[in-house]
């Protein structure tokens, strides 16, 4: 319901942070409102769609039994999994709206066919059994904060150690970026620790655009570290919630942004601001050393 202000009152605070939210917020602060709390619709990409066709596959080929697991019987899974997804999700279709002969669409079938296969140099699915897979977590803080997000593997070796795994679609990012590469595996790690007291053995993620296998072992005073850090965007996000201050910054990922045309560094202006903004009260000058003094004469 939008009242005589433009104010939406359906429109809700931020409640819980996830890895994906988090890195929105430390990317842009608009980017974070538009996407949680205006929920500005946003178009569906090939690249980031055949991400999630690839997570499907991956995900689902381990219900067959380990000798069945072979590249072939991944790859043959692609169209299946892409009929899968524009059942539940239709609108997908309108990537290829424009494609009348389908071309388009077999190329693109036919990378996601190819980034399967190359999973299979990285590991061998054969001797892998998954203890958990597309798990969702979530824990609470001793702060009042939650965590949450999607976990794409869980291995758990016969010694209870812990490893959490992550498929990415594009390629592995350059060493000096690698650390940013890691947040999210760090925030899930954290998640587990508080969640269920044990620190994960390892992080990897795996890199099928480039074939890279990137791995972190962490220790207790890394996450602990993760989570001052997380408790601070927390805090700059619950002010910037009350004060209606969502300040853009730009970068060269501006480019790929749907929202350019509602942002000001654009020229836009954003949609009216949907939560009452706490009034705040500037504090008062302390008074200067001559306030009170007779001046001269």
């Amino acid at each position: 319901m939008t009242t005589s202000s433009g104010r939406d009152d359906t429109a809700q605070r931020p409640t819980s942070l996830s890895p994906s939210r988090a890195s929105d917020f430390m990317q842009c602060p608009l980017l974070y409102r538009f996407r949680v709390i205006d929920k500005l619709p946003e178009k569906p990409s090939e690249a980031a769609t055949r991400g999630t066709l690839v997570h499907a596959v991956l995900e689902r080929l381990f219900d067959d039994p380990a000798t069945e697991r072979t590249a072939g019987r991944a790859r043959a899974m692609v169209p299946g999994q892409w009929e899968r997804l524009l059942e539940s999700k239709p609108q997908l279709m309108e990537l290829f709206a424009e494609d009348p002969e389908g071309e388009r669409l077999s190329r693109w079938l036919a990378e996601a066919e190819k980034l399967v296969e190359r999973w299979f140099t990285l590991e061998d699915p054969t001797r892998l059994e998954p203890a958990e897979r597309e798990l969702f977590v979530e824990t609470e803080l001793e702060s009042g904060l939650r965590l949450r997000g999607i976990i794409d593997r869980v291995d758990v070796t016969p010694s209870g150690d812990v490893r959490i795994v992550d498929y990415k679609t594009g390629k592995a990012p350059r060493p000096e970026y690698a650390e940013g590469a890691l947040f999210q595996m760090k925030f899930y790690a954290l998640v587990i620790w508080r969640w269920k007291g044990v620190v994960p053995r390892r992080l990897q993620l795996v890199y099928l655009g480039s074939g890279d296998v990137l791995t972190y072992d962490p220790v207790e005073a890394d996450l602990e570290r993760v989570e001052r850090k997380l408790l601070a965007l927390w805090d700059a996000i619950k002010e910037a919630t009350e004060t209606g201050d969502w300040r853009p910054r730009p970068t060269k990922l501006c480019g790929w942004c749907d929202h350019r045309a509602v942002c000001p560094e654009f020229g836009g202006t954003p949609p009216a601001y949907p939560l009452p903004v706490a009034l705040t009260v500037r504090p008062a000058d302390p008074p200067r050393e001559d306030q009170g003094r007779m001046g001269p004469v």
